[in-house]
Parts: C-alpha cells; sequence; structure tokens
C-alpha cells in the first residue's frame, strides 16, 4: 500500500492534482475565480482573479464581505480535498490514506480558525460537506476516463486560463 503526501511524487501526480483542483472550482460554480492554472508555475500552481481577493469597501455590507471570505474558504479547502482526491482515487484508483484526511482536516481547522474565526463545529461541517462531495465527483468512476483526459491536457499545455479550463472541462463533459 501506498501514502499520499502533500509534497508531489512527479509531474504525472501533480498535473492530476492541479486536474482535481479545477474540478472541484467548476464544481463549486467558482470558475470564474480562478485567472489561471500553470504547471511550470515555480509558485501557486493556481492563479486567482480579482474576484477572490477582493475583502470588501465601504459600500458594501460586512455580512457580504464575510459571505465571500467564507466561501473563499470553502472553495479553497475542496481544492486541498480536491488535489489528494484525484491523485489517489483517479491516478492510483485507491482511497485516500486516512493519515492524509486527518493532516488535511487539521490544516483546515487552523485556517477556519485563523482566517475566518470558525468554531470547530463549524469548521468540521464545511470540513465534511467538502469532503462528502469531492467524494462523489472523484469516486464515480464514470468521471475517471474525463479526470484523466484533463490531466493529460494540463501536462500537454501546461498553461490555461480561467475560460480554457472552462472549455476543456466542457469538451470533456466534466461540466
Amino acid at each position: 500500500m501506498s501514502t499520499m503526501t502533500l509534497t508531489y511524487l512527479n509531474e504525472d501526480d501533480k498535473a492530476y492534482g492541479l486536474a482535481g483542483m479545477a474540478i472541484s472550482l467548476a464544481a463549486l460554480d467558482a470558475i470564474d475565480r480562478v485567472a489561471g492554472v500553470s504547471l511550470d508555475s515555480d509558485g501557486p500552481m493556481v492563479t486567482f482573479s480579482h474576484q477572490y481577493y477582493f475583502s470588501g469597501s465601504p459600500s458594501i455590507s460586512p455580512k457580504t464581505t464575510w459571505d465571500n471570505l467564507l466561501r473563499n474558504f470553502y472553495i479553497t479547502s475542496a481544492m486541498v480535498i480536491s488535489n489528494v482526491m484525484s491523485r489517489s482515487m483517479v491516478r492510483l484508483g485507491q482511497d485516500v490514506p486516512a493519515e492524509l484526511l486527518d493532516t488535511i482536516h487539521n490544516e483546515i481547522s487552523r485556517e477556519g480558525r485563523d482566517t475566518c474565526s470558525l468554531e470547530d463545529d463549524e469548521i468540521d461541517t464545511i470540513y465534511e460537506k467538502t469532503r462528502s462531495y469531492m467524494g462523489r465527483i472523484f469516486r464515480n468512476p464514470r468521471l475517471h476516463p474525463a479526470i484523466d483526459d484533463f490531466a493529460r491536457t494540463i501536462s500537454r499545455r501546461r498553461t490555461l486560463s480561467g475560460s480554457e479550463i472552462i472549455d476543456e472541462l466542457r469538451a470533456l463533459s466534466i461540466i
């Protein structure tokens, strides 16, 4: 039994992780928050649009600003979970190791407390909702060939804009 790590084993592993993140964004109807993805990036592989970073203004209500912050926390949590699910469930054909999910849960919990001042029960609810929803996507064997194709497209093209991601996922009937 092999174990998954948060580091990438090779370029193929990285492409599947990036594919998983992009698919989670599409599933959450948040692809508009991405400017692009790059397999060759020295920094983060996903570049977010200004909409993602928008923190509010005096003309926007505090509730709207809070909702946006919470939505971004949910999106990034889904991206992390989808990254490891795509790499493990689709690429390797095995469940994500429980220890890895525990590590991710701990990091999501820390981020939820630090960034959003969430209580543990609120964080646990978001984590379970995210893990369950992304699990349904990446456990679906009918989607695996399309996810494989998308990972290969990322490997071949190296960089895709947000609109190119949408076009590729539509062509593969993922969205």
